[in-house]
């Protein structure tokens, strides 16, 4: 085998174990993401704090504001 073959070869085998280790990293980002684990995942977050801890993996639809629970302002903290 010649070495411009080795090369070309090697280089994809480089690219294959890459995707596959990008395949593996988003995989786990969406098995542990926060909101997978709500008790109630169609309850829009009370505050931006909370926001923003759920919007580590896929974003779930939230409720227009209109349909939200009036009246509640922050997280405490």
């Amino acid at each position: 085998m010649n070495t411009e073959l080795l090369r070309r070869l090697a280089s994809r085998i480089a690219a294959t174990v890459a995707e596959m280790n990008e395949a593996q990293r988003r995989m786990a980002a969406l098995r542990f993401a926060q909101d997978r684990y709500l008790a109630r995942p169609d309850k829009a977050p009370d505050c931006y704090d909370e926001f923003l801890a759920r919007t580590s993996g896929p974003l779930l639809r939230e409720p227009p504001a209109s349909e939200r629970t009036p009246g509640q302002r922050g997280c405490p903290r």
